[in-house]
């Protein structure tokens, strides 16, 4: 769920956190470090990956950003990363100490030994959620097999999100997989052996492609219709795929045990305050799309990694 990126793929926000009047809280005053904790280089970076448009994730992130300054002795600093390889990238090469992505970049970063997983975010009531395989209101297709001899005698395009997209690339192409479509050696390659055409954005640049007119069928995360009003209008579901593990918070390899512990123990015991975006109100436009977090690691994302070897991905994608 973009900018221009800087050496490590990233971009930093300049902004500077005012926290004279902001309010202190018990939660916040005890998730403060006793011991001076300096996260590589003496600064906090937390990494966002680009599910929604930058301005949006400034916004939204802004409340975690201040939180983070408050509960440890350095600065902390928001960074918007053009992809998800990006965000995996910087974790691994120490640039970055803690970043939210998908589910299925930090399996890969964990099997690079870019990244470790030790946090599961919450949103809309549940721990899993769902990807789609969704075709444009004029392509008469209702399924996979539908969709499969619509690819054999057309010309088509078919639109991802990134393509470290747990719900927005992986589970779509393994779907097609099972159902006889051909991919090619897609994701990792251009496509030019599918039989389709792929075309790369995010979730709702792949929605937005389709309902423009551009692609055929579509591959996104279950939450995209809720953002649309219009979905019904554009998009009919041929394909669900449930119980994602929804995504994950990761730390940088490179820090140490102490450093991870008081990361990890600053967002378990965080208020609630933080999900409320910018604006600081519960329910409105810049709230965060999850609500709460607990401890976990990579086996709660096995059956991502079990996707990703079906379809031949590896460690190797990062080299």
């Amino acid at each position: 769920m973009g900018g221009d990126g800087s050496g490590d793929g990233t971009t930093t926000t300049e902004e500077t956190t005012d926290t004279s009047g902001s309010e202190t809280t018990e939660t916040t005053e005890s998730t403060t470090t006793e011991q001076t904790l300096d996260f590589q280089n003496g600064e906090l970076n937390f990494n966002t990956s680009p599910a929604v448009a930058q301005e949006k994730l400034q916004a939204q992130y802004q409340p975690v950003k201040e939180y983070l300054d408050k509960s440890f002795d350095v600065p902390a600093k928001l960074k918007l990363a053009n992809n998800y390889s990006a965000v995996i990238q910087a974790l691994g090469a120490g640039t970055s100490d803690i970043a939210e992505t998908g589910p299925f970049s930090a399996a890969l970063g964990v099997k690079a030994d870019k990244a470790e997983i030790v946090l599961q975010r919450k949103g809309y009531g549940s721990w899993e959620y769902k990807s789609l395989v969704v075709a444009a209101d004029d392509v008469d297709v209702s399924n996979l097999d539908e969709m499969k001899t619509y690819l054999e005698n057309n010309d088509a395009t078919v639109a991802f999100a990134d393509r470290l997209s747990a719900s927005g690339c992986l589970f779509p192409l393994y779907d097609l997989k099972k159902a006889g479509i051909d991919i090619g050696s897609l994701p990792e390659s251009g496509g030019s052996d599918a039989s389709f055409t792929p075309n790369f954005s995010s979730h709702t640049g792949a929605y937005e492609t389709l309902k423009n007119g551009q692609a055929d069928f579509a591959g996104i995360g279950g939450f995209v219709p809720g953002l649309q009003d219009d979905f019904d209008k554009h998009a009919t579901i041929i394909k669900e795929h449930d119980g994602l593990p929804r995504a994950p918070i990761v730390v940088s390899p490179e820090l140490s045990d102490a450093e991870k512990t008081a990361l990890v123990d600053a967002f378990t015991s965080a208020p609630d305050k933080i999900y409320y975006g910018k604006d600081g109100e519960k329910g409105t436009d810049d709230d965060l799309w999850f609500n709460g977090v607990r401890e976990t690691d990579v086996e709660t994302y096995q059956p991502v990694i079990d996707a990703a070897n079906e379809l031949g991905i590896g460690a190797d994608y990062f080299k």
